[in-house]
């Protein structure tokens, strides 16, 4: 007999994310222990009571989500989290700090719809953030060329480097943009724009956007208005305005929420999966075969 399929939710936030524990149940999982204020030091001892609780036939049926709104102090629960494992005393490992993951693989699958990514242009607007590093990873891992944009040079040029460092055949340009003449160049001759900024954020008016001929679609990840691509409205979802093909953030929501269950109900088909950007975008590429 099975054992029940019991998930660790481990957040550095003061109260652990009651939108990941929502998802988890909707997914069918059948115990959640949910642990808040998770400093990389306490990793250990929490992940041992994943492991040393049941045989290693039976830890398939445990699994650990690391979420919260910090990405980066989820990136490091993460990474401590795997170096905890050795040996078969391993569960399986989901990273989705403040969405970022399923939400970047969402993104990226809604452009792949319409244009293949295999030597695309591409132009990722805020692209040194969590999200848009992602949506810059998974774009190159596809084979398309990107330009990666901020408002400093620097903090794309240091972007370019992470992401080189994961997929060596990268094809990735830094620029900032800062005013308007830079913001039409970000997205001349390309035919996908992507915009992960913050909310509340413009990060391409509405005449650099109506300039770029080339342009085929556009995804705005921002639910905040105004808008971070202007024109684009935050239910759309593959509606055509001004001839390009449009999603705001609510449309990428329901793929996004599609990939999040289909991840964590993957978890307990073994004990050794870690699941990161790369493996969530895979699972995002089955569900839309």
């Amino acid at each position: 007999m099975s054992k029940p399929k019991t998930l660790l939710q481990l957040d550095p936030d003061a109260q652990a994310s009651v939108f990941d524990a929502v998802v988890a149940v909707d997914s069918g999982v059948d115990q959640l222990f949910r642990h808040s204020l998770v400093r990389p030091e306490q990793v250990r001892d929490l992940v041992y009571g994943c492991i040393f609780t049941r045989g290693p036939e039976d830890l398939r049926s445990t699994a650990i989500f690391v979420g919260g709104a910090d990405v980066a102090a989820g990136e490091a629960l993460f990474e401590k989290v795997r170096q905890t494992f050795f040996g078969p005393m391993r569960v399986s490992v989901m990273l989705d700090s403040n969405g970022a993951n399923t939400t970047a693989a969402a993104a990226v699958l809604a452009a792949a719809r319409h244009v293949p990514l295999a030597g695309a242009q591409a132009t990722v607007l805020a692209a040194t953030g969590p999200v848009g590093s992602r949506v810059v990873q998974l774009l190159a891992s596809q084979g398309a060329t990107v330009r990666v944009m901020s408002r400093s040079v620097e903090r794309a040029q240091a972007t370019c480097q992470a992401v080189v460092a994961k997929i060596p055949h990268a094809k990735l340009t830094p620029s900032a943009a800062n005013d308007s003449a830079s913001q039409a160049a970000a997205v001349a001759g390309t035919q996908i724009v992507i915009a992960a900024g913050a909310p509340g954020v413009e990060l391409l008016p509405v005449d650099a956007r109506k300039a770029a001929s080339s342009l085929v679609v556009a995804i705005d990840l921002s639910a905040v208005p105004p808008p971070g691509i202007a024109g684009v409205k935050v239910a759309d979802r593959g509606e055509t305005r001004d001839g390009v093909i449009c999603y705001g953030a609510v449309g990428v929501g329901g793929t996004k929420m599609k990939i999040h269950k289909a991840a964590l109900r993957q978890l307990f088909e073994a004990n050794d999966q870690l699941l990161d950007a790369a493996e969530i975008f895979a699972i995002g590429q089955k569900l839309a075969t």
